[in-house]
């Protein structure tokens, strides 16, 4: 899959271990390329105006920074931004969804979850999505 096809995602969570968690993750997905990575929201907000990806997979509670206030600056920067919402405190999963992430999925929860809310928020317009590489597959 060529990379204009694949969804780019930023990596934003202030735990270089849950970064690199995801990031392998990822690189073993066809569909998918991280563009980014950021520790805190001044360098999230930077490097979303810039690469404008497709994807921000946001820790709730980003080094001191409330991803509700986060979001309306991400979707002002990026419009169309998928925004999917970690964190280790499941109970946080209303309030995530509340001020306008796209989903929430807990840090506990198997990979498997994360990818298949990523597949769910994925705009189906998208090339190179989890849900278009699965259609492909079964050809």
């Amino acid at each position: 899959m060529k990379d204009r096809e694949q969804m780019r995602i930023i990596l934003a969570d202030d735990q270089p271990k849950v970064r690199l968690g995801l990031r392998l993750l990822f690189e073993q997905e066809e569909w998918a390329s991280v563009v980014g990575e950021a520790a805190e929201a001044g360098s999230l907000l930077a490097q979303v105006e810039v690469a404008q990806p497709d994807l921000v997979l946001l820790d709730w509670s980003l080094q001191a920074s409330a991803a509700v206030d986060l979001l309306p600056a991400l979707r002002t920067l990026c419009p169309g931004l998928t925004v999917i919402v970690l964190s280790g405190q499941p109970g946080i999963e209303e309030y995530a969804l509340e001020a306008g992430a796209d989903a929430f999925v807990s840090k506990a929860d198997p990979p498997e979850q994360l990818l298949a809310a990523i597949c769910a928020s994925a705009p189906a317009s998208l090339q190179g999505s989890p849900a278009q590489a699965n259609k492909e597959s079964e050809k």
